[in-house]
């Protein structure tokens, strides 16, 4: 198929060749009528040959468009090039018959070689609308020096020029708009093929594509989704989908509400969904289309079983949970080996007769550092080991900040003129959790900071609440508060970086490596999330993102 034989018309989409055609043919047979008509009932004078010459053009014309229309409507055929210039050329023959038999060049007819020449310059190129222009011309001098024996005059030429200046200009418009055509032609062409390349991938794909629209009704949904579900597109289609969907799978209805409602959407969101009696998890991810006229934009979810995946998951954070603890016994059991040998050997000692008494006080006070440090270690494991909510409450974060910037202030290793700086959070700013537990996860992340702010130097603190665009990935909530912390140390070695939260890692002279480890697993305890910027030569900054609760709620607590 050519470039051609794609545009059916090339004035503007929607009308085609063939009802510009139709409108000649109706044109045309409306004219010889008239003609006809006038001639035997109402031109008085009209010759023999007036009339023979309207009876000729009649059947002519009636029967050149009773074939062509049976051609190109009844049988549908597309017209070539040539047929269209015999329907012009007749067409100028029938217009030049009609103006003779009106008078040549005082004929009011004569316009109507301009229509002929606009249907030349639309149907044919622009050298073919040009030959139009050129055979009218000749057509309509020769009638009037010929046919008629009538003196050329002024009005002549100018009606010629006329037909020439029509002839240019409409061969120029309609080869313009018939190259616009084809092009929108080859463009709908790839349009329609590409629908039905996306038509064959999603009918084809293993992830299933629900789209529903601004009023909450089906729009479309692929046949991976109607499997996955457990549902077909003709039982849903016209009816309200969430109430259908909540029923099926009520994480995946409430992704699309949410998305629908906040218009922003979800991503990696799970959810559950029943086949037979099998639970199926389903990961889910959600986009928001906006329409042109502002109304309720439409949305469509991707989900994809993920049971198999989240099987393996649990299977791998199980393995890891046991390399863990298998980890954490055994760098425990290091730390607490040391001082055992070191009691040890002091009690030994000890228990000679020779030991002088400066030697006995010596070694009695390490047997007593030694078991402080001991319970030290140990206090503070359990504390690492109890971290999980008791009692939950709305705890306003701010005061638990203040009055852990209060008790670092007062500590000993802010003595070394370790400045702390903290202007407050904007009024309150309350998350769900411990208020006990979040103060120490607060309280250790100040004191690493303090540490390692070196002599003079100072931690910076701030609390705040962030929109969702600012947040971290995979983090669903739309209330967030974040507190940051920044110190004016070195920063942190990259080397070191992935370690810093695991326990007993530290590179603290004297520490036992389970303050971070307190903090991460506190922050994880409340839904939240922990970040690091190392700032290597110019600060480490931790940021804490935790769920807040609603300011309405805050407002009442």
């Amino acid at each position: 198929m050519d470039n051609q034989s794609i545009v059916v018309g090339p004035v503007v989409r929607g009308w085609g060749r063939a009802q510009l055609l139709r409108w000649l043919y109706l044109g045309r047979m409306t004219l010889v009528t008239g003609i006809f008509a006038g001639v035997l009932l109402a031109w008085v004078g009209a010759g023999p040959v007036t009339t023979l010459l309207a009876t000729v053009m009649f059947i002519s014309a009636a029967g050149v468009t009773t074939a062509s229309y049976w051609y190109t409507h009844w049988r549908g055929r597309e017209p070539n090039e040539n047929f269209l210039y015999v329907q012009v050329i007749f067409d100028a023959l029938l217009v030049t018959g009609v103006v003779h038999i009106t008078g040549g060049g005082q004929s009011d007819f004569a316009p109507l070689y301009i229509l002929v020449i606009s249907a030349g310059a639309l149907l044919l190129p622009i050298r073919g609308g040009a030959l139009i222009s050129g055979l009218a011309s000749i057509l309509y001098f020769a009638d009037i020096v010929w046919g008629q024996r009538s003196t050329v005059g002024v009005t002549v030429f100018v009606q010629i020029g006329l037909f020439a200046l029509v002839a240019v200009a409409t061969g120029y418009l309609g080869d313009r708009v018939r190259r616009a055509g084809i092009a929108l032609g080859a463009v709908e062409s790839e349009l329609r093929r590409l629908r039905l390349d996306t038509g064959d991938i999603l009918g084809n794909i293993g992830t299933g594509v629900l789209t529903v629209d601004g009023s909450g009704y089906l729009a479309y949904m692929n046949p991976a989704a109607e499997q996955l579900l457990g549902v077909s597109h003709a039982q849903w289609a016209g009816a309200p989908v969430l109430e259908l969907l909540e029923r099926k799978s009520s994480g995946l209805s409430r992704a699309i509400q949410q998305t629908l409602t906040e218009r922003r959407p979800v991503t990696r969101r799970k959810a559950v969904t029943l086949r037979g009696d099998q639970e199926v998890v389903l990961g889910v991810s959600t986009t928001v289309l906006d329409r042109e006229d502002a109304g309720a934009p439409s949305v469509t979810a991707i989900f994809q079983d993920i049971t198999t995946e989240e099987q393996l998951q649990a299977l791998h954070l199980r393995t890891e949970r046991l390399e863990a603890i298998a980890e954490l016994s055994a760098s425990l059991a290091h730390e607490i080996k040391n001082p055992l040998a070191s009691i040890r050997s002091a009690v030994e000692q000890l228990s000679s007769p020779n030991l002088d008494a400066d030697d006995q006080g010596s070694l009695e006070k390490l047997v007593l550092t030694e078991s402080d440090r001991l319970s030290r270690l140990l206090s503070e494991f359990i504390e690492f080991a109890r971290v999980r909510i008791g009692s939950p409450e709305d705890v306003d974060l701010n005061s638990v900040v203040e009055h852990a910037v209060g008790v670092v202030r007062q500590h000993p290793e802010a003595a070394d003129g370790v400045q702390i700086r903290y202007a407050g959070g904007n009024g309150r700013l309350c998350v769900r959790g411990d208020a006990d537990l979040l103060h120490r996860a607060v309280l250790n992340l100040l004191l690493n900071a303090v540490h390692f702010a070196g002599p003079k130097g100072y931690v910076e603190v701030s609390l705040d609440r962030v929109e969702p665009r600012a947040l971290p990935p995979g983090m669903q909530t739309s209330r967030v508060v974040r507190l940051r912390v920044r110190d004016s140390g070195l920063g942190i070695d990259p080397k070191v970086l992935p370690r810093i939260f695991d326990p007993f890692f530290t590179t603290r002279r004297g520490g036992s490596g389970l303050g971070l480890a307190v903090v991460h697993r506190a922050v994880e305890a409340h839904q939240g999330a922990v970040l690091v910027d190392p700032g290597l030569g110019r600060g480490a900054e931790f940021t804490i993102y935790l769920p807040s609760v609603p300011e309405a709620q805050e407002e009442m607590t």
